[in-house]
């Protein structure tokens, strides 16, 4: 079996004139191009301003890169993220206007708790366990007419 060679290094781009790339190269060439004819059609000061705009810019995006991205797929990432969110919040409004309420003293009664045997408990589950067929000694007792 043949070995074949696994390319390496697939994200580093080719360099042809010291650390410029071909990509940075077509970049500074376009921006030079577009301050060529900004010198040609303009008066110089207008020229001396839009050609330090348009500098600036093809520098930005020629060199600048922003957490390891270049320049222009960071703008293009923040633009969809302005645009699309992934995280969405929720604004809690208030729908209801609170109204003021009169407070009223209320007397509570206590309840007695009568307390539950293990006899009582027992036949409780035996109630539920039959699914209602057995219905409990008490109620035995007044179907008897004997209570």
């Amino acid at each position: 079996m043949d070995q074949i060679t696994v390319p390496q290094f697939l994200d580093t781009e080719d360099r042809i004139i010291g650390e410029i790339t071909v990509r940075q190269f077509l970049e500074m060439l376009v921006g030079g191009g577009i301050i060529f004819i900004l010198y040609k059609t303009c008066d110089f000061s207008l020229f001396l301003l839009s050609g330090i705009v348009v500098f600036l810019l093809t520098v930005l995006f020629a060199f600048v890169k922003i957490q390891g991205q270049l320049f222009h797929v960071f703008l293009l990432n923040v633009i969809i993220t302005l645009k699309n969110p992934k995280l969405k919040v929720w604004k809690k409004e208030k729908i209801f206007k609170i109204k003021e309420v009169k407070i009223v003293p209320i007397i509570q009664l206590k309840k007695q708790r009568t307390m539950v045997t293990s006899s009582k408990l027992s036949e409780l589950s035996l109630i539920v366990d039959t699914g209602g067929f057995y219905r409990g000694e008490e109620d035995l007792l007044k179907d008897l007419n004997l209570n």
